[in-house]
C-alpha cells in the first residue's frame, strides 16, 4: 500500500509541475499584450504601460468604453520617443480624421491604431526592433485637443 501511495504522489507531483509550466508558459506570452481603455471624458485608464525588454513584438487593444461617436470623441492610441509626442501630435492634426490625425509616413510615430468612437475596439502589433531600454516613450492619442490630456509613459522593462 505505502509503494502504491508514493507513486500516486508522484505522479501528482509531475502532474502538477507540468501545470504550473504550462500555465507559466502562457503568463510570458501575455506579458507581451497590452490593453487600455479610452473614456468619453478624454482619459485612458492608465498613464503607464510597459512590457518586458524581451518582447519581439507587443500587441496593443484600445477600448474606448464611452458611448460618444468616433466625429465627436474619437480615441486612437500612439507611441513616439517622449522628445516626438509634440511634433507628431501637432502634425497629425492637420492630417484629419481620414488618417487617424497620423501625418503620413511619419517616422516619429512608432506605432499607432485605429481612431475608434464609443463602444469600438481596436488592436495593433508592433514591433520593438530599434526601440532602448533607455528611452523614454510616450503614448497619447492623437485627436485634436486630446494628446495634452491623453498620454502616459510606455516603457520596456529591462
Amino acid at each position: 500500500m505505502k509503494a502504491k501511495s508514493t507513486s500516486l504522489r508522484n505522479l501528482t507531483s509531475v502532474s502538477l509541475l507540468g501545470l504550473g509550466l504550462l500555465v507559466a508558459s502562457q503568463a510570458s506570452a501575455n506579458e507581451c499584450e497590452l490593453n487600455i481603455a479610452a473614456t468619453d471624458a478624454m482619459q485612458f485608464d492608465t498613464k503607464e504601460l510597459s512590457v518586458p525588454a524581451s518582447c519581439k513584438e507587443v500587441t496593443l487593444t484600445l477600448t474606448h468604453t464611452g458611448t460618444l461617436p468616433k466625429a465627436a470623441m474619437g480615441h486612437n492610441w500612439v507611441l513616439t520617443k517622449a522628445a516626438d509626442m509634440a511634433g507628431a501630435a501637432n502634425d497629425g492634426m492637420a492630417a484629419g480624421a481620414d488618417a487617424a490625425y497620423i501625418k503620413a509616413d511619419d517616422t516619429r510615430v512608432i506605432a499607432h491604431t485605429a481612431l475608434v468612437g464609443g463602444g469600438e475596439s481596436t488592436s495593433i502589433t508592433f514591433s520593438t526592433e530599434g526601440m532602448d531600454a533607455a528611452e523614454d516613450y510616450k503614448f497619447f492619442c492623437s485627436f485634436p485637443g486630446h494628446w495634452a490630456i491623453m498620454q502616459g509613459s510606455f516603457k520596456l522593462k529591462a
